[in-house]
């Protein structure tokens, strides 16, 4: 029967695409944006592979079956590759050009006589494979076409930026001490620095998303210092709040840069939530087998319901939404420390405040 049933498929397949493509016109609303050549792509390669399917079931060997799996997932593929090309297709849109298929397949193959049930598993598992195989590769290519874009857009926004800075910081170099504008233009370049920063937390999201790790250099770091220089460079932008308990020298090994943005955005957070005017506390201590960074500061507690999502990317708690940002800094700040194999925690009372712990290990 298969046979018969595959040589039916077969002189219907041009029907079949026919009446599926007016369905999906008439039902997938990204679908009406395409010409109808465009719109087929490889479904008809499918017909065939589903045609083959159905010739050989009687007589298909576990090299066979293996054969017709890895054609079909390659087409299921190049359909949900050419799907995530435009810019209009939803993943749900994908999987009910299948399920459309589906019920047309049935309607045609039906007509003269009720398909068997073997005939019909072999059909349904044929199509779920291919939705599978589709869904996945719609949702690999949307991954690398956003990471494209990521990388392109970040690139040519950091370039105007830098271009903006450097220009900037050539004009407060030619002020004279005392002047006026040296407030705005140090306080343009401060906004230029979050915005650079911005731009790299988002970069550095879209990787992460699409399982890539973040490229860190290791090197041997003085905490201490480190700290010491970031403190320096935060009381320029927001005053002398800022307040460092910590031994001379703390010696771990890190990525001097990415640990600086860590505490740094940990610090920023810390001047946006906290009460006016008051300290801000950075605090290094050694164990003996680790290094804590405490960075604590007072004010309104972080509800325990809000500490659950802080670390969680574009997740913001209430206090947070009245702030600039994307919700992306604490993500990020947990990522980086556990690739230096560390932790981040938060406590946070009305009585004692609120503290972030950074866990590093010591250089044995």
């Amino acid at each position: 029967m298969s046979n018969q049933v595959s040589e039916r498929l077969e002189q219907n397949a041009k029907r079949i695409m026919q009446m599926w493509e007016k369905r999906a016109r008439d039902e997938v609303e990204a679908s009406i944006h395409h010409e109808s050549l465009v719109l087929q792509n490889s479904l008809p390669l499918y017909l065939n592979q589903l045609v083959d399917e159905l010739s050989t079931e009687i007589d298909r060997t576990p090299a066979r079956i293996e054969a017709d799996r890895i054609k079909s997932k390659r087409i299921g593929k190049q359909h949900g590759r050419e799907r995530a090309g435009y810019a209009d297709y939803s993943m749900s849109e994908l999987i009910f050009e299948y399920h459309i298929l589906r019920q047309v397949i049935f309607e045609v193959l039906e007509e003269e006589a009720p398909l068997e049930m073997r005939e019909r598993d072999i059909i349904i598992n044929s199509i779920e494979q291919a939705v599978n195989d589709a869904a996945t590769q719609f949702s690999q290519t949307l991954r690398d076409i956003q990471e494209l874009f990521m990388v392109t857009l970040t690139h040519d926004l950091r370039g105007s930026i830098n271009t903006v800075k450097l220009g900037t910081q050539l004009i407060l170099r030619r002020l004279e001490r005392g002047d006026s504008h040296v407030e705005v233009a140090a306080r343009m370049i401060g906004a230029i620095d979050r915005m650079d920063s911005m731009i790299q937390n988002l970069l550095d999201a879209s990787r992460l998303r699409a399982g890539q790790s973040l490229k860190l250099e290791f090197e041997e770091c003085d905490l201490h210092r480190l700290v010491q220089e970031l403190v320096e460079d935060l009381r320029f932008t927001y005053g002398e709040r800022f307040i460092i308990v910590s031994d001379s020298h703390v010696i771990t090994y890190c990525s001097p840069k990415e640990m600086r943005r860590v505490i740094e955005n940990i610090a920023i957070n810390a001047v946006k939530y906290s009460t006016p005017n008051t300290p801000i506390t950075l605090t290094i201590e050694q164990t003996e087998t680790h290094i804590n960074l405490t960075v604590h500061n007072e004010g309104n507690p972080i509800d325990p319901d809000a500490q659950s999502i802080l670390f969680q990317q574009f997740r913001r708690t209430i206090s947070a939404n009245e702030q600039t940002g994307w919700g992306l800094g604490l993500f990020l700040a947990k990522r980086i420390t556990e690739a230096h194999q560390g932790t981040i925690e938060v406590e946070s009372t009305q009585v004692k405040g609120t503290s972030f712990i950074i866990k590093l290990p010591k250089v044995p």
